[in-house]
């Protein structure tokens, strides 16, 4: 599990990438590289990271699901992805 200020952090940016997303792309679009360069850093969708949306683990991230490869395994195991089962031949 990362530590909760982490996760923390990493959906305060989520946020800010949301809120700023239409400004940053109409100034992206003037050319306006001097008030995009004002705007705030945490605003740019390139500081967001993959992170796993229950441990908050950033390694081992399964895009297609959303989680960690450790939780995919737990949920896959238990039945709680419908469609995945574990393999075997």
């Amino acid at each position: 599990m990362a530590k909760k200020s982490i996760i923390a952090r990493q959906k305060k940016r989520e946020k800010m990438v949301a809120k700023q997303a239409e400004k940053r792309a109409a100034l992206k679009a003037a050319g306006d590289y001097a008030a995009l360069d004002a705007l705030p850093k945490n605003g740019s969708p390139v500081r967001l990271k993959n992170r796993c949306q229950l441990t908050g683990r950033p390694k081992g991230y399964m895009r297609f699901f959303g989680v960690s490869r450790v939780v995919f395994r737990d949920m896959a195991l238990n039945g709680k992805i419908p469609g995945v089962k574990k393999a075997s031949w």
